[in-house]
């Protein structure tokens, strides 16, 4: 009888044990592409604070309505998302509720993210379990009214969120159906780089959107920050590596890169590029021109920005804005020449390094210039913006003071 029970017990953990095992694997599986679309989607640069723990959230966003502080996403049960169910973390994804039924805010893109499949959110939960989890209470959000009522979101909803999965657009191959369904999706991209109405709605134009300061150039403009007539392996290195010949991306942008985008395949980067380069190529508006300037003023600008620029920055970026070795061209450079000149202004006032990427291990930096005052930085960026065949507007010292 004995002999019958332990034969009966060995034969049940022959069947069992492979069955243990696969499940297993399916489930490292799923957390690894869990962890995939989690670099794709940026989790980790928004919900970590500087100098915090990954996913702990604290980190403080910025906008017109206030100061967004972004949730702790670790599966502590008490602070974190630990006892958030399957159904919920869908529910957040894909409808824009948390797991007690009240509106997220749509600083969480969830309203790009309601286009990422079930399946891919069901791995990105799966991943978010299996980080270590960090007891950590955050502060609520610090926001003006009427946003910081949050229940008026459900209107804000009503009128400007419409949920629903991707669907495959059948006129286009596989290449560009991926590359709309990370750009439109998982990755977000037109959080940034799109126009916001009054209330924080999106807006396909040829203008882009503000984060964190500096300006996200519109992906629907080729003057901006459209690849339409791009080169494909060129965009790709921008995208993948940060850098491509004497573009370079900086600031937010250079963040996307180091904490997303290198860490995708090249597949995905190049169907990225294959739909973005397929959006419409829009005419930004015209520079409108400087109020009030005389071209005596304008000259004296013109003057003392050349005086600075030959002793601050032709060095590295060439008597005639040619670029070097060590910094690129600044004649012919869209970025110098975007209407809104924010981040240029940056620039000069804060410095900052390209993304250190696989493909841009030793990136060239630009040293800040704090001791330049608002009336140097507006005479420097004029000067830049009109010379070497650069038609740009000038720039004056009141809207230096602005980009503070």
């Amino acid at each position: 009888m004995q002999q019958r029970i332990l034969a009966a017990i060995l034969l049940g953990l022959t069947v069992l044990l492979p069955a243990l095992s696969a499940a297993a694997e399916v489930d490292e599986d799923l957390i690894a592409h869990g962890e995939y679309l989690s670099r794709a989607a940026n989790c980790i640069s928004c919900h970590t604070a500087r100098g915090g723990e990954d996913f702990a959230g604290g980190r403080r966003l910025g906008t017109d309505f206030g100061t967004f502080v972004t949730p702790n996403i670790t599966p502590d049960p008490e602070t974190g998302i630990g006892d958030w169910t399957r159904e919920q973390f869908r529910t957040a994804m894909h409808h824009g509720r948390r797991a007690d039924g009240s509106p997220l805010y749509p600083a969480c893109p969830y309203t790009s993210f309601t286009r990422i499949s079930t399946e891919d959110i069901d791995a990105i939960h799966g991943y978010l379990q299996s980080v270590t989890a960090v007891r950590q209470e955050n502060p609520g959000h610090n926001l003006g009214f009427p946003a910081s009522v949050r229940p008026l979101q459900r209107i804000w909803q009503r009128l400007y969120f419409e949920a629903g999965e991707f669907e495959a657009d059948p006129e286009q191959d596989d290449s560009w159906n991926r590359g709309a369904y990370l750009v439109r999706g998982a990755a977000h991209c037109m959080v940034c780089h799109a126009e916001r109405g009054r209330f924080g709605e999106e807006r396909e134009s040829a203008v882009g959107g503000h984060v964190q300061g500096w300006y996200a150039p519109s992906l629907h403009a080729s003057r901006e920050a459209g690849l339409q007539n791009w080169d494909e392996d060129d965009a790709v290195a921008l995208l993948w590596a940060g850098k491509a010949g004497d573009h370079a991306t900086l600031g937010p942008m250079g963040d996307v890169v180091y904490d997303s985008l290198q860490h995708l395949d090249e597949d995905d980067i190049r169907a990225m590029v294959r739909y973005l380069q397929t959006l419409p190529d829009h005419e930004p508006e015209r520079p409108r021109g400087q109020a009030g300037m005389s071209q005596a003023r304008y000259d004296d600008m013109l003057a003392r920005g050349s005086e600075i620029y030959e002793n601050r920055c032709m060095d590295c970026h060439g008597r005639s804005g040619e670029g070097t070795e060590a910094a690129g061209a600044l004649a012919g450079n869209r970025s110098v020449m975007l209407n809104d000149p924010t981040n240029v202004i940056l620039m000069i006032r804060q410095g900052g390094y390209a993304p250190s990427t696989a493909g841009n291990p030793r990136p060239f930096g630009m040293p800040p210039f704090p001791d330049l005052d608002n009336a140097d930085i507006a005479a420097l960026v004029t000067y830049i913006r009109g010379n070497w065949g650069n038609t740009a507007d000038a720039v004056s010292p009141t809207t230096v003071e602005r980009t503070r």
